[in-house]
């Protein structure tokens, strides 16, 4: 179930949003980039997971965070972690749009999108249970097709499709390209927000984080080679001229001649992954927002469970709400990089939770202890600092816009919450 969830929470990243980082980068320059960033997620899982492992809370970074580092620390954490969890899947739900329309043009993308949001958020509530099971068969699904995806696309592959106009900005082009590279990735963290229900989350938080990571890299590989090989990397980026497609493996597929039963039935099935990474977020965003309520680091009607399902309903709609106005925005791209923005600080605070927390409390139970320390967790951190950094070189529009709500948010927290003390072990009464 764990591994169903940590590969569900991020299967969609193969399927969409990392070809836009082509547009930026090339092929040589996503390449570089998601180089760096396979490193920087294998060691930050790791030492993640020592985390999650000692400190089995629901609330994820929020609560390493703030026993390491203090409530404010802890603040900025979990309201990282929240926009990163919000902001994603409205990114998805245009892909399920742009997927769902291939076969039905005549729906508009935005209706899709919204339709989903709805539907899915309306099983979350109808209790977390049932999701979770749902998560772990459609992951399953998106998996097999992934492969099944590689199997007919690499007989067609061309070496000479990779070094095709590959490197068109140089590093330059790398750089901008990370926030796609990371999109291959981004969400495994959310695995940590379910340690509380977890069974033996000391030995399951391990194995479930490793497989999760193991699985993710081997088909972030497969599909970056076999979708740019078969025609270069324009034809996955770009559906007419000047219009870039939120659905790149339906692309590379109709330029080696699928346009038969196959091909149909590749793009269904590619739905499911979609829906795997759309639903699994709006879980862990719903968790993560309930357990900012239930502290009152935020709004406490948000940490309210439903008297009848007993789940976090009023988290469940308020995100769909935010999520709703985002896509009303029509802008996958600076979506995703927004998200992105939030996953790097929630990244590099955890890290310095973990360097901080090995000094300040050296007796605590470790079960799991990240390998090569401090070697892991410092290089995930100085990756996930430089990511940062240049991100915010060629996205400072998107930069000044995420620090704005991060520094209105933390702002509201001083002003109404400021002598707030966290609730340790206050059961939180989920149906989990």
């Amino acid at each position: 179930m764990l591994w169903g969830l940590g590969v569900g929470y991020v299967i969609s990243g193969m399927y969409f949003g990392w070809n836009l980082g082509l547009k930026e980068g090339g092929t040589w320059g996503l390449a570089i980039a998601t180089f760096f960033i396979i490193i920087m997620y294998v060691t930050f899982t790791f030492s993640y997971t020592e985390l999650a492992c000692a400190i089995p809370k629901a609330g994820g970074g929020f609560d390493y965070a703030a026993r390491a580092l203090g409530k404010n620390w802890g603040f900025l954490a979990g309201m990282a972690q929240n926009i990163e969890f919000i902001f994603a899947p409205p990114a998805i739900a245009f892909a399920i749009g742009a997927y769902f329309n291939l076969f039905f043009p005549q729906i508009p993308i935005l209706a899709i999108a919204i339709f989903s949001y709805v539907v899915f958020t309306a099983l979350n509530i109808y209790g977390v249970k049932a999701a979770a099971v749902f998560e772990l068969l459609i992951t399953i699904f998106a998996v097999g097709e992934l492969l099944l995806f590689s199997g007919i696309t690499f007989p067609h592959f061309q070496l000479k499709n990779l070094a095709h106009n590959a490197f068109p900005y140089g590093m330059a082009g790398a750089l901008a390209a990370t926030p796609f590279a990371i999109w291959f990735f981004l969400g495994i963290e959310g695995v940590a927000n379910v340690a509380e229900e977890a069974v033996n989350p000391q030995r399951t938080m391990l194995l479930g984080f490793g497989s999760a990571i193991v699985t993710l890299v081997v088909l972030c590989i497969l599909v970056f080679l076999s979708s740019v090989g078969v025609a270069g990397w324009e034809a996955i980026v770009y559906k007419a001229r000047d219009s870039t497609s939120d659905s790149p493996l339906p692309l590379a597929l109709s330029h080696i001649g699928a346009h038969n039963v196959m091909y149909h039935l590749l793009i269904t099935i590619g739905l499911f992954g979609l829906v795997a990474s759309f639903h699994g977020l709006i879980l862990a965003a719903g968790r993560s927002t309930f357990e900012f309520g239930r502290v009152r680091f935020a709004p406490p009607f948000l940490g309210n469970i439903h008297s009848h399902f007993q789940t976090p309903s009023n988290a469940l709609l308020v995100n769909m709400a935010v999520g709703i106005i985002a896509l009303l925005t029509g802008k996958t791209a600076e979506i995703i990089t927004i998200s992105v923005f939030g996953a790097l600080t929630l990244y590099i605070v955890s890290m310095i939770a973990l360097l901080r927390l090995r000094k300040k409390e050296p007796k605590l139970e470790r079960p799991f202890k990240v390998p090569m320390y401090p070697l892991f967790p410092i290089i995930a951190l100085f990756i996930a600092v430089f990511s940062f950094v240049a991100m915010t070189v060629y996205n400072l529009k998107l930069a000044v816009i995420y620090l704005l709500i991060l520094g209105i948010c933390y702002g509201a927290f001083k002003l109404f919450t400021g002598n707030t003390k966290i609730e340790e072990e206050k059961p939180d009464g989920l149906s989990f």
